[in-house]
């Protein structure tokens, strides 16, 4: 014969039952904080996105306006220009939309001119103009590294793969010419 279930076993079981659905709850809240609700107009996700396709438009035209400013760093930056380009697409960006790699290689100046704007600030010292490239692309892949703790799944791995690209990007700009 069976012994009846003791009462405080049954009361444990209610606690964690009930202390299971509240977690549910919570879990539930803290989720729906990301998503779109009254007055907020979009999600944090998505103010990631378009903020990271702002900085890696940004980026591509200052690639650009080097390119404009040293012709001769051309062949070497195209690549990294034009890496830059699809990483603004792959966060959302439209094409065309910052400056974008020609056939020959080279970058061309965005349709707003902010390139061309750019391109006084540009050091008339190649090696200057290179260096000023690796800061800013630190400095971009240090705060998409540090923002990945803070993403959704798909977007962070998209913000990891991009931070790499731009420590591999520092790293040709630095070391890779020597």
């Amino acid at each position: 014969m069976p012994f009846p279930p003791h009462p405080r076993t049954r009361l444990r079981r209610r606690s964690l039952l009930a202390s299971a659905a509240g977690a549910a709850l919570v879990a539930g809240c803290s989720a729906a904080a990301d998503t779109t609700g009254p007055g907020r107009g979009t999600s944090a996700a998505d103010r990631v996105r378009a903020r990271a396709a702002r900085d890696s438009e940004e980026l591509g035209q200052r690639y650009a306006a080097v390119i404009a400013a040293h012709p001769a760093l051309a062949a070497r930056l195209g690549p990294l220009c034009a890496e830059t380009v699809r990483h603004a697409q792959a966060f959302g960006a439209h094409p065309g939309s910052s400056a974008s790699p020609s056939a020959s290689g080279s970058a061309s100046p965005s349709a707003s001119g902010s390139a061309s704007q750019s391109a006084s600030a540009v050091p008339a010292d190649p090696k200057a103009a290179l260096a000023g490239l690796a800061a800013a692309e630190r400095t971009l892949a240090d705060r998409r590294a540090a923002a990945l703790l803070d993403m959704p799944g798909e977007l962070a791995r998209l913000m990891a793969s991009v931070a790499a690209a731009g420590a591999a990007h520092v790293y040709l700009l630095t070391e890779g010419g020597r």
